[in-house]
C-alpha cells in the first residue's frame, strides 16, 4: 500500500497539446504548497532522455516517483500522454495500491485543436503536424471504467475548479 487515507492522487493523460501540464500547473498553484507534480516529459525527456517506446525505464520511474511523494504526504499529480497500452499496467497498479482517493482524467481534444495548441508552445518548432499525427490517439482510454473523460470545450478554469472539487481538494486551497 502507499500514501495515506488523506492523500490524493489525480492522473491527468491525454495526447500532445491537450492541456494536461497547464491544468496540472494550475492545480498545483491554486492549492498551494504539497502537490507534487509527476511529469511525464520531465522524467522520460529530461531526467532519462529516453524515447517513449513499450517496456522503457520512465513507466517504472513515474510510478516509483509518485510512490514515493504520496508516502511522504504530497498529494501528487502524475501528467503526460500516457499512453493506455504502455502506461495502463503501471497507472492501474498505483491507483489500487493507493491509500487515499483517486481521480483519473483523460482530456479528449480534437486533434485539430492539438495542432493549434502545440503552434503557441514553447517548443513547437522541434515537432509539427507529422509527429503529432503519428503519435494521436483519439479516446485512449484505460480499461476499467474509472477515467473522467473532460470535454474539449470547457475553459481552463473550468476544468481546474472541476477536478478541485471531484478530488476534495478545493476546501484545501490555499
Amino acid at each position: 500500500m502507499t500514501g495515506t487515507p488523506d492523500t490524493r492522487l489525480i492522473v491527468l493523460r491525454g495526447n500532445s497539446a491537450s492541456g494536461k501540464s497547464s491544468i496540472a500547473e494550475a492545480i498545483r498553484a491554486r492549492h498551494g504548497r504539497g502537490i507534487a507534480l509527476v511529469a511525464q516529459d520531465n522524467l522520460r525527456r529530461e531526467v532519462l532522455r529516453e524515447r517513449d517506446v513499450p517496456g522503457a525505464a520512465n513507466i517504472g520511474l513515474i510510478g516509483s516517483v509518485a510512490r514515493y511523494a504520496l508516502d511522504h504526504g504530497f498529494h501528487v499529480i502524475v501528467e503526460g500522454i500516457l499512453h493506455a497500452d504502455r502506461y495502463g499496467p503501471m497507472l492501474d497498479a498505483l491507483r489500487r495500491a493507493h491509500r487515499g482517493s483517486t481521480h483519473l482524467y483523460y482530456l479528449d481534444v480534437p486533434f485539430e485543436e492539438t495542432l493549434r495548441r502545440h503552434a503557441s508552445k514553447p517548443r513547437a518548432a522541434e515537432y509539427g503536424e507529422p509527429e503529432l499525427r503519428a503519435w494521436y490517439r483519439p479516446l485512449d482510454l484505460l480499461p476499467g471504467d474509472w477515467e473522467s473523460v473532460l470535454p474539449a470545450g470547457d475553459s481552463l478554469d473550468a476544468t481546474v475548479a472541476r477536478v478541485l472539487r471531484d478530488t476534495g481538494l478545493a476546501a484545501e486551497s490555499a
